[in-house]
């Protein structure tokens, strides 16, 4: 005879010993509950593979273990269930229904019973429990249509009630009565019927530890109350999460093998925020089952479902107690994760909305405070105390300060909140430190030089590429050129994007015009350097045909030395121009009130450096001209001499756009230099 079925029979003459008799119905009816939400997974399934015949099916195995499926005939028509189901026109056909609804009927009584039965009995879950219990009595036909699949599995309390938030609520209420029937408190938690070794009390104070740790991230939101008791050689540890939010976790501690394992069964009806829970689990060692593969959408009115479990394995007690420990630490972050991601939408994108609250997670900081304090009201009155010419009405926070930026500042914010609430601070205080934040991000956000640096590197990689091919000779290499001309495309529509990038920031930034302007005279440096290199590609290509034309006049087909070592002169001359640029706006970033004659100097020898390689260049395209017309009147190359001018003109007419640019950031500088003498 069972325990309870012993106590059962004293109560029949001994009234009141009846509540010796609830530990064990409770522990009876929470195994039921693993059960039930096993057999709502396999329906749903079901359904998806009806509508999906040619997916791979699941692999329940790991969930049919976890819900204590003991019976190997059970075990593997629960595994092979969904496989049979197919669909006609709009229903599913599964010809296990009935059977399947029996066991989903005869479950539910059992989970409903502590809460149904007695004195203290729940008068609105019995009508609940006894309408489904009906409702399954009269599932015979082996076919279900949509809105009888969703009145079994809907998650949603706007539409109504379902057996799946039936299960749910039974679970609360059941966790409810956990604590009030507990024989013991551990570190919080609500604790009966333990080993009688005591190695329980260790195992969940672990967990109780980590959950403590950052509970008080919170706040005053309800949830985290922790219910633990054994199961024969399981020990059961169950949180009830938020009670906003219809999902719990049950963990199982399985002491007898011969490691000590986890298993972790979760649940979500938000897809976004059981994969940031997965991840949370990742860093404790969690090896989840494939939890993307049971997402059914159709289901829910197009909300999925989602359901997975996580096996932990421990080398000892001591690693398990850190496991635990880990898992407990993490779950508070779960409480009104969906409503900050979605409040952090504003300003940045879905990824980095997630990642915003991962990083906030990391560091324990959390998103409860920020919400408590205003949430994204604190963003957007920052945003607005800029002034209209830094932000304009429907500006995202990335779109101005970038996608890094607005993410580490959003991070930031969450931590400020987090200890304003800490040492009791006024929300008052973090919206003050909050706009403060923005104005400092702001300064330092990527501005002007950043972007022109950028440029000035991607000019000076084409410079370098060019210069390099013509002292390694690679005039003679069509292969080389072609190579050097797909590179140099490559750099020069990198080139265009932060210009489109300087217009677009100017549009909404007056201030930033004269930046715009700048890159755009950059630009005219990377457009001429490139079609450079497009142009020696066409000379590489003439040589390498003519040499196979006629292969007795090899050495015909190429520059004489005169003609190699001026176009060489000319590229390097841009090339050390290009490196002048670079470190005049090296120095122009530091000019202003800290800034000294030292490098004042400095910056204008970069300047006139630039300015001498101009003239410099005049000349040398003068002395190619002359050397490439000698060359090919020699050798009557009329296809050589245009090619060769128009690589010349090009690189000359590159050192003529960096004058031009030079121009423009010394007046630059020198604004900077007068404003900060002012």
């Amino acid at each position: 005879m069972e325990k309870q079925d012993a106590v059962a029979s004293l109560d029949q003459a001994s009234p009141g010993l009846s509540s010796l008799l609830q530990p064990s119905r409770v522990r009876a009816a929470l195994k039921a509950n693993d059960r039930l939400k096993l057999y709502l997974t396999v329906l749903q399934a079901a359904a998806a593979h009806a509508r999906a015949p040619r997916d791979v099916s699941l692999d329940l195995t790991r969930e049919i273990a976890a819900a204590g499926i003991g019976v190997r005939e059970d075990a593997d028509w629960l595994h092979d269930l969904p496989t049979t189901a197919s669909l006609q026109g709009d229903t599913v056909q599964l010809p296990d229904l009935a059977k399947l609804a029996q066991r989903l009927h005869d479950d539910l009584a059992t989970m409903a019973r502590p809460l149904v039965e007695g004195p203290s009995a729940d008068d609105a879950l019995a009508t609940r429990v006894a309408h489904w219990q009906d409702h399954l009595g009269h599932l015979r036909a082996p076919a279900l249509n949509g809105p009888a699949l969703a009145a079994l599995t809907h998650g949603q309390r706007d539409h109504g009630d379902s057996l799946h938030l039936t299960v749910m609520d039974l679970h609360k209420a059941l966790n409810r009565l956990a604590a009030r029937l507990a024989t013991d408190t551990i570190e919080g938690a609500h604790a009966w019927q333990l080993a009688d070794d005591g190695s329980d009390t260790a195992r969940i104070a672990a967990f109780m530890r980590g959950l403590n740790r950052t509970r008080a991230l919170k706040l005053e939101h309800p949830g985290l109350d922790t219910a633990a008791t054994r199961d024969g050689k399981r020990l059961l540890i169950q949180n009830d999460i938020g009670t906003n939010d219809a999902h719990v976790l049950v963990i199982q501690v399985d002491t007898g093998t011969r490691k000590p394992v986890i298993t972790l069964t979760y649940s979500d009806l938000h897809r976004q925020r059981f994969a940031f829970f997965q991840q949370q689990l990742a860093e404790v060692g969690a090896d989840w089952t494939d939890t993307g593969a049971r997402a059914t959408t159709g289901l829910n009115d197009g909300a999925a479902y989602h359901v997975g479990t996580a096996r932990f394995e421990a080398k000892g007690e001591a690693q398990l107690a850190q496991q635990l420990e880990g898992i407990g630490e993490r779950i508070v972050f779960l409480i009104d994760w969906n409503r900050a991601r979605k409040r952090l939408l504003p300003f940045v994108d879905k990824e980095a909305a997630i990642a915003v609250l991962v990083a906030a997670a990391k560091q324990r900081s959390g998103h409860m405070a920020w919400l408590s304090a205003g949430g994204e009201r604190l963003v957007w009155n920052a945003m607005a105390a800029q002034g209209a010419g830094v932000f304009r009405l429907g500006d995202r926070l990335d779109e101005v300060l970038g996608d890094q930026a607005a993410r580490d500042f959003l991070v930031e914010v969450l931590a400020l909140a987090h200890r304003a609430v800490q040492h009791q601070q006024p929300v008052a205080l973090v919206a003050d430190e909050t706009r403060a934040l923005l104005a400092r991000r702001l300064q330092g956000r990527r501005g002007e030089f950043d972007l022109l640096e950028e440029h000035a590197g991607l000019c000076h990689a084409l410079a370098q590429g060019l210069r390099d091919a013509l002292v390694h000779g690679n005039e003679r290499d069509a292969e080389a050129c072609a190579r050097l001309a797909a590179r140099a495309k490559t750099w020069e529509r990198q080139a265009d994007h932060l210009v489109m990038r300087a217009r677009a920031q100017a549009e909404r930034q007056p201030q930033w015009q004269a930046l715009a302007r700048l890159i755009e005279r950059s630009d005219d440096v990377a457009d001429a350097l490139e079609e450079a290199c497009f142009v020696l590609s066409l000379n590489a290509d003439h040589f390498s045909e003519a040499r196979n034309n006629d292969g007795h006049h090899e050495h015909h087909h190429h520059w004489g030395a005169e003609v190699r070592e001026t176009l060489t002169a000319l590229a390097n001359t841009v090339l050390i121009a290009t490196q002048d640029h670079v470190k005049a706006l090296a120095v122009a970033r530091t000019l202003g009130e800290t800034s000294d004659g030292a490098d004042h100097d400095e910056f204008l020898a970069a300047s006139w450096r630039v300015l001498q390689a101009e003239r410099q260049c005049d000349e040398l395209l003068r002395t190619a001209r002359r050397a490439l017309a000698h060359e090919c009147r020699k050798h009557a190359d009329a296809v050589a001499l245009t090619l060769g001018n128009e690589l010349a003109a090009a690189v000359e007419q590159a050192s003529d756009a960096l004058l031009a640019l030079s121009y423009g950031l010394r007046e630059r500088g020198f604004h900077r230099i007068e404003a900060g003498s002012a």
